[in-house]
């Protein structure tokens, strides 16, 4: 009863390390524009929409490849 459990938590935590990375990837990839910045200080709603896009599209990508 516990190893799906456990399962669980590992898969978890390894898509939210994928996830972390895949954004990482994304800041670095994108030197021009600190997302950060553009979406906390100049609140870019545009930049803010398709960074949570693209971190949701990742997401999915990784919950069925892990699945």
């Amino acid at each position: 009863m516990t190893q799906p459990i456990i399962n669980s938590i590992i898969y978890s935590f390894l898509g939210i390390a994928i996830l972390l990375v895949a954004f990482i990837l994304f800041e670095v990839l994108t030197p021009k524009h600190n997302l950060r910045k553009e979406i906390i200080e100049n609140k870019n709603l545009a930049l803010a929409v398709v960074a949570g896009a693209f971190m949701l599209s990742v997401a999915i990508i990784i919950a069925s490849a892990i699945h």
